[in-house]
C-alpha cells in the first residue's frame, strides 16, 4: 500500500479518457496519457520522457488528490505549487568496539546522531524563514546487537525547497555539515546524492484555463488558490518541457471524523472526489484541444 491515492489518480485519467472518446467529434488533436509512476522518489518522469512521452506534448494537465482539502473543492495556482524533492544518505565510517569500553572505538551511532542534530541548523540558521524548505531524517541503521559499537551508521534523508536557488544549497549544506561534524570526531562522512527532481511549477494561462475548468465543474466559490507545500512530484519533469498545470482535487470526508494524512497508514480518499477531478480534467483537455 502506498497510501498516497495514486489508485484514484488512475481511476481519475481512465474516466477523462472514456469521457474524451465519447466526445471525439468535439475536440481535435491527440491526447497522450501517462500514467506516471515512482513520482514520490523522483524515479518515474525522467524514464518516461527518454522513452518519448513528452515528445511532441504542447501542454501537460497533472492532477493529485488532496485529503486535507475537503471533497468537492479543487485548488489551483500559477507558479510554485510543489516544493523540489531530493534524497541523500550519508554514511559515517568509525571504529567498531566493545560497548563496555568506548574510548577503544569511534562511535559511529553517537557521531550520526550529532550530524542529524547538525544539519538541522541548516534551516533553522541559514535559511530564510520567508524561503520554506525541509530537511527530514527518514531512516537511521547501525550495529547488530546491544553491547557492540558498530564499525558504520547511514542515514537516509530527503531535502524540500520552494525556490529553486536553495535546492542545491540545502544538498551542498549537509554534505559539508556531514564532513566536518564527522573529522570532529574522528571519524569519516560519505555523503551520496539520490534522486531528486525541481518544484512543480504551473504555468499561469494554464492555471487560469484549469481554474475556469474547475469552477464550472463545481462552482467558482468552491475553487481554492493552492497554498504551496514541501511536498514534491517529478511531474515537474514535466512541466519544465511544455506549460502546463498541476492542481488538487479535494478528498476528505471530515464528517467521518478526523482525516487521516497522505503516507498514513490509515490514509482514505473519499471516492466522491473520482468525479470532481474527471469532470475537471475532460473541461480543461476540451478547451485546450478545441
Amino acid at each position: 500500500m502506498h497510501a498516497c491515492g495514486h489508485d484514484g489518480h488512475v481511476a481519475m485519467a481512465l474516466g477523462a479518457a472514456t469521457a474524451l472518446v465519447a466526445l471525439r467529434d468535439s475536440w481535435s488533436g491527440r491526447v497522450r496519457l501517462c500514467f506516471q509512476p515512482a513520482e514520490e522518489i523522483a524515479s518515474g518522469a525522467m524514464p518516461m520522457i527518454g522513452d518519448g512521452a513528452a515528445d511532441g506534448v504542447d501542454h501537460v494537465l497533472g492532477i493529485h488528490l488532496w485529503a486535507p482539502l475537503e471533497t468537492g473543492r479543487v485548488a489551483v495556482k500559477s507558479g510554485v505549487i510543489f516544493g523540489s524533492a531530493d534524497s541523500f544518505s550519508v554514511t559515517i565510517q568509525g571504529r567498531g568496539g566493545h560497548g563496555g569500553m568506548p574510548h577503544t572505538a569511534i562511535d559511529p551511532v553517537v557521531v550520526t546522531a550529532q550530524v542529524i542534530l547538525a544539519i538541522q541548523s541548516i534551516i533553522s540558521r541559514e535559511t530564510s524563514p520567508f524561503s520554506p524548505a525541509v530537511i527530514t531524517i527518514g531512516r537511521v541503521t547501525a550495529g547488530t546487537a546491544f553491547n557492540v559499537i558498530a564499525d558504520s551508521a547511514e542515514l537516509l534523508g530527503t531535502t524540500r525547497a520552494i525556490d529553486a536557488s536553495e535546492r542545491e544549497r540545502l544538498l551542498q549544506r549537509v554534505a559539508e555539515i556531514a564532513t566536518a561534524v564527522a573529522s570532529g570526531f574522528g571519524a569519516e562522512a560519505k555523503f551520496i546524492r539520490g534522486t531528486g527532481c525541481p518544484p512543480v511549477v504551473s504555468d499561469p494561462a494554464m492555471a487560469d484555463l484549469v481554474h475556469r475548468a474547475a469552477a464550472a465543474t463545481v462552482g467558482e466559490d468552491r475553487v481554492d488558490i493552492a497554498v504551496p507545500i514541501t511536498v514534491g512530484d517529478d511531474v515537474a519533469c514535466f512541466l519544465e518541457r511544455a506549460p502546463g498545470c498541476y492542481f488538487l482535487v479535494g478528498a476528505g470526508h471530515p464528517e467521518r471524523g478526523p482525516v487521516p494524512p497522505h503516507h498514513s497508514a490509515y490514509f482514505d480518499i473519499d471516492e466522491a472526489a473520482l468525479p470532481v477531478g474527471v469532470e475537471t480534467l475532460v473541461r480543461a483537455s476540451l478547451v485546450v484541444l478545441g
